[in-house]
């Protein structure tokens, strides 16, 4: 018996309280972020020298 084999196949929970989220709000939390603001900035300087 695997870790998960007893909840595998249990119904995927959908809450009565809170709307699903958009795909496209979803996808938006896992998108890629500049963690260094000006980072961009920077290097398009250095390259322009």
């Amino acid at each position: 018996m695997g870790n998960y084999d007893d909840i595998i196949n249990l119904p995927h929970h959908v809450s009565k309280r809170h709307p699903q989220m958009s795909m496209w709000n979803r996808a938006a939390q896992f998108a890629p972020f500049s963690a260094l603001a000006g980072y961009e900035e920077a290097i398009q300087q250095i390259n322009k020298s």
